[in-house]
């Protein structure tokens, strides 16, 4: 009985968002083909000069766009960001700083440090259950 291993592979869409890229500002050949899970990994350890390119300059995709302003995905689509941006126009919004994005970056901290408090409850938590079962 022999196994042959069948190539992994997977839609553009995926690999797109693997690679944090908009799948739509790819070139044609990536948007039509599959990806192999070694071709991802390839273009992951040495992109091509349009990776290079599409990562410094954008358009990116919303998670992308959310991270680089500091805010959730969410908090994009409140302050009426659906689209995506690139690099030049995200920087504007920095500069810009409107009131929404303000507050979301407000919110976004105040997730964060939540998150801080719960994690290190919970650590409490463990740590007293340990000591009590010893």
């Amino acid at each position: 009985m022999t196994s042959h291993k069948t190539t992994q592979t997977m839609k553009p869409a995926t690999a797109a968002k693997k690679l944090g890229v908009y799948l739509e500002a790819t070139p044609a050949e990536f948007q039509e083909g599959v990806v192999t899970r070694s071709e991802l990994n390839a273009l992951q350890a040495e992109p091509p000069q349009w990776l290079q390119e599409l990562r410094r300059n954008g358009p990116h995709p919303r998670p992308v766009v959310a991270s680089k302003l500091g805010v959730s995905i969410a908090g994009l689509a409140r302050g009426g960001v659906t689209e995506a941006l690139t690099t030049e126009q995200i920087d504007a919004l920095k500069q810009e700083n409107p009131e929404w994005l303000q507050k979301e970056r407000a919110t976004q901290a105040d997730v964060r440090k939540e998150a801080v408090r719960i994690k290190e409850k919970q650590a409490e938590q463990a740590e007293r259950q340990q000591q009590s079962g010893s």
